[in-house]
């Protein structure tokens, strides 16, 4: 089936099973490879390095930043384009996005390989903290220019309606990390280097991949010449700026709270925390999974205005999301002790670390849905509400709770997950509310 029939013509039931599942397949399959990636460091390199992981890990994150700004950005108006039948405009904003991130893994692979230590002596790391956190960041910067794209195309496999491509390759990148951080870490003895071999030879290795599925030609979408414009940079950016600020301002909490973690704890601070954001991503990313699987999917029938089918397909977002998280949260806060454990070097640190999972576990009772909101606003072109719950979830009220539970210490800490969580819903449905009329009245 092609992507027009795919998206515009099946069942939202159908559609559902046919994306969504596949969709929170692939995420499920990318949070498996950051999982054992923990696992391996945590239990063979022990807690410095566990620690440094955790400092440099938002970092990295980092450097894909500009390039998920690119690729959600262009994946908007694409698949507008494509449920307009405008091919044309389609394939050359493909084309040039594809370049615009490799330019830009380039030019921020070389800014972060030379002010990594500058970075992490800044965040208070020192000694073989210090160490471990600028060698895993340096080798990731490596392979920027080439692994950057890996996510965007697979946000343009979906597009061009190859769903199970996606999944399957999504499925190939973990299982190719786990082999190789084993072999890296665990018989080479390479330490944490090795685990940022293995990460970043298999996104390379995906990568290569996507961008000869579409080489070939027959797929959706298709390489072009070129054609730059304003406003083609102005669209992308625009649509894209959400996701950019998560991951930046994400980012940039985290480093903030890293640093009170040190100062409140020790390195054993950071590395539970760290645990319990490694087990919450399951969540985290099935979630996001279901979401975007369907993106392409309303933005198609947005194009083609076919607005009676963008609130079907929304349903299924909101009650699948709700069913995920909820469920992921209760299971987080009854297994705590078990999820702990294969993380942790010393045993020692297990009260503690049982204790974090059980605060964070509050936060998917209500976050499913304000990121089906902040999606929903996306695929239909609406950046400015997407940007301002991106802004608020990822560092204003983080940032805000750090000072109004500074005296509580940890404790405080602890709690600012899902108390951010729970503040950015309300905020989600007020603007949900106050757009509803506008956000589902078609503009050409």
């Amino acid at each position: 089936m092609d992507s027009k029939n795919l998206y515009l013509s099946t069942s939202p039931g159908r559609l559902f099973v046919k994306t969504a599942l596949p969709g929170g397949i692939s995420m499920l399959a990318s949070s498996l490879y950051t999982i054992f990636e923990s696992m391996f460091i945590g239990k063979f390199l022990g807690t410095t390095a566990f620690a440094a992981f955790g400092l440099a890990l938002p970092i990295v994150i980092v450097n894909f930043a500009l390039a998920d700004l690119i690729g959600v950005g262009a994946s908007v108006p694409i698949s507008i384009f494509l449920g307009r039948r405008e091919d044309a405009k389609a394939n050359n904003y493909f084309t040039c996005a594809t370049l615009m991130i490799w330019l830009t893994g380039l030019i921020i692979g070389v800014s972060f390989y030379l002010g990594a230590p500058f970075v992490m002596s800044a965040m208070g790391a020192e000694g073989e903290l210090l160490k471990d956190a600028v060698t895993y960041i340096r080798i990731h910067t490596l392979f920027l220019p080439f692994i950057t794209m890996v996510f965007a195309l697979d946000n343009f496999l979906r597009i061009s309606g190859k769903v199970k491509t996606s999944m399957l390759l999504n499925i190939f990148m973990s299982l190719c990390t786990v082999v190789l951080e084993y072999l890296f870490i665990c018989v080479f003895r390479l330490g944490i280097a090795g685990a940022a071999m293995g990460t970043s030879i298999s996104m390379l290795l995906s990568a290569a991949y996507g961008i000869f599925a579409f080489a070939r030609g027959k797929l959706q979408l298709k390489f072009t010449k070129p054609h730059f414009s304003i406003r083609l940079i102005v669209q992308i950016f625009k649509n894209g700026i959400s996701v950019f600020l998560t991951n930046v301002a994400g980012r940039v909490f985290s480093v903030v709270m890293n640093v009170m973690l040190l100062k409140f704890g020790s390195e054993a601070a950071v590395a539970v925390y760290g645990v319990a954001l490694t087990v919450g991503g399951i969540i985290e990313m099935l979630l996001y999974g279901v979401i975007d699987s369907l993106q392409p999917a309303i933005g198609y029938n947005y194009g083609a205005e076919r607005i009676d089918r963008v609130k079907a397909i929304e349903k299924y977002v909101l009650s699948v999301g709700a069913t995920i998280s909820v469920l992921g949260g209760v299971c987080i806060f009854a297994f705590a002790k078990p999820l702990s454990i294969p993380f942790l070097e010393d045993l020692a640190l297990l009260p503690l670390a049982v204790e974090v999972l059980r605060f964070t576990s509050f936060a998917y009772l209500v976050k499913w849905l304000s990121q089906a909101v902040q999606g929903l606003f996306m695929a239909l072109e609406k950046p400015l509400a997407a940007l301002i719950i991106s802004v608020c979830s990822s560092s204003m009220f983080p940032l805000i709770l750090i000072f109004v539970f500074y005296r509580l210490g940890l404790t405080g800490l602890w709690l600012n997950y899902p108390c951010a969580a729970f503040l950015t819903t309300v905020l989600a449905i007020v603007l949900f509310v106050t757009n509803k009329k506008r956000l589902f009245t078609h503009k050409a």
